[in-house]
């Protein structure tokens, strides 16, 4: 009975010292933050392109990219607004505190962008729709870029890695499109 007993307490002891805390997650930083918000905001400005894109482009291909992108980003912001929701960072910078005023200064749709693309007919629709998203894509591949430079949070570093590869492959064949 005291082996048994000497056994028990040895086995207890050693699974206290052996037992380790569980680690901390990794931690995040400024650039993985602007990272998201930037990457949302962006999804909702190319969203209203393809919204019109879906339903107008008189190429089948410009429709294909245009369905392929929407469930990258529909994807991509569920994962994106978890993290930020994790992290207890709104979705979105406050447009006022300058937070992303380092980033290059990188092109937005404006409305003058969209109402031309809502204006144009038949294949210069198409022509339009294309060349808004590729500027897009471009500066979506920036943003994709200086968070594989400075991010911290190394699941949003691969996110960024796969959505810079996406979105050259995609850039590529719109690039075809447009010549």
């Amino acid at each position: 009975m005291r082996r048994l007993f000497a056994a028990m307490l040895l086995l207890a002891a050693l699974a206290g010292c052996s037992a380790e805390p569980d680690p901390p997650p990794p931690a995040f930083n400024a650039t993985d933050v602007m990272f998201l918000q930037m990457s949302l905001d962006y999804i909702g400005q190319g969203d209203q392109v393809l919204d019109l894109a879906e339903r107008r482009a008189g190429d089948p291909r410009v429709r294909a990219i245009a369905i392929e992108l929407r469930g990258q980003w529909q994807d991509e912001s569920q994962t994106m607004r978890r993290w930020l929701a994790g992290w207890q960072q709104p979705p979105s910078a406050d447009p006022d505190a300058g937070a992303h005023a380092g980033h290059g200064d990188l092109h937005s749709l404006r409305p003058a962008d969209l109402a031309e693309l809502d204006a144009a007919k038949g294949a210069d629709f198409d022509r339009t729709a294309v060349s808004l998203l590729l500027g897009h894509l471009h500066n979506c591949v920036e943003v994709t870029r200086m968070e594989a430079a400075g991010g911290q949070y190394p699941p949003a570093k691969a996110l960024a890695e796969t959505m810079t590869r996406q979105r050259q492959g995609q850039i590529q064949r719109m690039l075809i499109l447009a010549a």
